[in-house]
């Protein structure tokens, strides 16, 4: 009677893979919590299964055998643009060749900026657009139960019936995953990713808020989420916070909210944990929210021990900052900059140099710009980056994006066309465009003189987030560059790149705090 139950009850569900492709080095892989948002939504309808491909570092070959292993029904890849594309592709060919029937899914921001070159490829099957965690679902109850009349209703999906690629109406902004625990249990040992950072010992990441309210036409959060943000309740924050202090160890943290400060009526129940909890803390903000805070705010702040806040400066022109509708202007950074370090926070400002207008005049005086900073504010930290514009998703009702884009022109004067297909991006050139550090319609001579200036910089200013490069070293390079820096004497600084692999100085735009 056993053997009769157990053949005729209700077949188990099949298994969905998700992948986290590798996009950093072991050390600084940080939770991966894309697919740990997936995973929890998933809860009680389907098992799944996390390979961080950060982690495990053949984590192809761990697919592959949980394919030839257990009943997979669907694979979902996680995908930045840049270093985790190639790794993405990589892994979802060797995935199509062993099982070409399984179904590929991929979603975060490729292909949810990119979706039309995500799918011009024969190794994905759908893509997820935007927030993913409910179009995953409904697609999987599609494809599990043979329902694909129902795919043309699930938003948020794009899709190739035949030839032909299909977007589905965009799905609207949700604030579901702010009441889900990620399942940080479910990694294959989550006490490996605390790792040791300036900010403490056991330092993690974590997403708090959902968001941003902003639209900034060159950042891809305003292409996820269309301008919308949601704060997570006091009592979710206290929660996830005493479970990594007390089951991870955690004495840090790192913010990925897309802009931890927004309103601060709305700010002050996190604030006020933040200072229960005492642990010093890194995250994004905006020059206005900072400058809007009041001392009551502001003391909370210090007594929650924030060390280091992630200013988008961008850029000290009024003109470029509202055609990329950034909302900000060059005399509040300054104002943010002096407001952090008089409450003993380190402001790490983010510039965009090389803007296809005026290359070459914007980036020297940007470069003015940060001189002056450096000369106000020397603990400042700068981050250096090109201008690069991306398409806009499909449907996007942003006209600023689209004629920013179509305006774009190479060196000889001829149409910036971006690649059609996932490979394309994947291409030097395109990697490169994707992570900020070149872009057409820079000259070899400025690209040039963009990266000496970088050199001087860094080793004029080693970054207090490089915990690892010897202090000898460093105070060094700051003598070595000293002169360089202060004349301006940028061009092929060949003894500060000899000395920096010496002591193995460390790019902050390449490693994670």
């Amino acid at each position: 009677m056993k053997e009769l139950i157990a053949t005729t009850g209700p077949r188990p569900s099949p298994r969905v893979l998700l992948v986290n492709p590798t996009m950093t080095s072991q050390r600084n892989a940080r939770f991966p919590l894309a697919v740990l948002s997936l995973s929890a939504v998933l809860d009680g309808k389907y098992p799944s299964t996390i390979i961080d491909g950060n982690i495990d570092r053949d984590f192809i070959a761990t697919v592959l055998r949980a394919i030839s292993e257990t009943r997979v029904g669907a694979v979902g890849v996680t995908v930045m643009g840049g270093p985790q594309l190639r790794a993405a592709i990589a892994v979802s060919k060797a995935i199509r060749e062993r099982a070409p029937t399984i179904p590929i899914i991929w979603g975060g921001a490729f292909p949810t900026i990119c979706p039309e070159a995500a799918l011009n490829t024969a190794y994905v099957d759908y893509a997820v657009r935007g927030q993913g965690e409910e179009t995953f679902t409904q697609l999987l109850d599609a494809l599990f139960d043979n329902a694909t009349e129902a795919l043309p209703s699930i938003f948020g999906l794009s899709w190739r019936p035949e030839r032909e690629i299909v977007h589905n109406k965009a799905r609207a902004f949700s604030v579901a995953s702010l009441s889900r625990r990620l399942p940080y249990e479910r990694l294959e040992n989550p006490e490996q990713y605390p790792s040791r950072t300036y900010l403490g010992q056991r330092t993690v990441c974590y997403q708090a808020a959902l968001g941003c309210r902003y639209r900034c036409t060159f950042c891809g959060v305003a292409a996820m989420f269309g301008g919308k943000t949601a704060l997570p309740p006091a009592d979710r924050l206290h929660e996830d916070l005493t479970f990594l202090t007390t089951r991870l160890g955690a004495d840090a943290i790192q913010f990925y909210d897309h802009n931890f400060f927004d309103r601060e009526v709305d700010m002050m129940p996190l604030f006020e944990v933040l200072a229960k909890f005492q642990l010093p803390w890194w995250c994004y903000a905006r020059s206005d929210a900072l400058l809007n805070l009041s001392e009551h705010s502001w003391g909370l702040v210090r007594k929650s021990r924030l060390r280091m806040a992630y200013i988008g400066a961008e850029s000290p022109s009024d003109w470029l900052l509202h055609d990329i509708r950034k909302g900000i202007r060059p005399d509040q950074t300054l104002a943010a900059v002096e407001a952090c370090h008089g409450h003993g926070v380190i402001p790490e400002l983010s510039f965009m140099l090389g803007p296809p207008q005026d290359p070459e005049g914007e980036t020297e005086k940007t470069l003015d710009f940060i001189h002056l900073i450096k000369r106000r504010y020397p603990a400042t930290e700068i981050m250096i980056y090109i201008y690069t514009p991306l398409p806009p998703p499909p449907g996007s009702t942003n006209a600023s994006v689209a004629r920013t884009v179509s305006e774009l022109r190479d060196c000889s004067g001829n149409p910036v066309v971006f690649p059609a297909t996932a490979d394309e991006w994947s291409e030097p050139q395109w990697h490169a465009y994707w992570c900020h550090s070149n872009a057409p319609w820079l000259s070899e001579r400025l690209h040039q003189r963009i990266r000496d200036f970088t050199t001087v910089l860094g080793c004029r200013f080693p970054t207090i987030m490089d915990i690892r490069a010897p202090s000898l070293g460093k105070s060094a390079l700051r003598a070595l560059a000293s002169w360089r820096y202060r004349y301006r004497k940028y061009n092929r600084p060949w003894e500060l790149d000899l000395c920096k692999k010496i002591i193995q100085l460390r790019d902050p735009r390449v490693m994670s705090i």
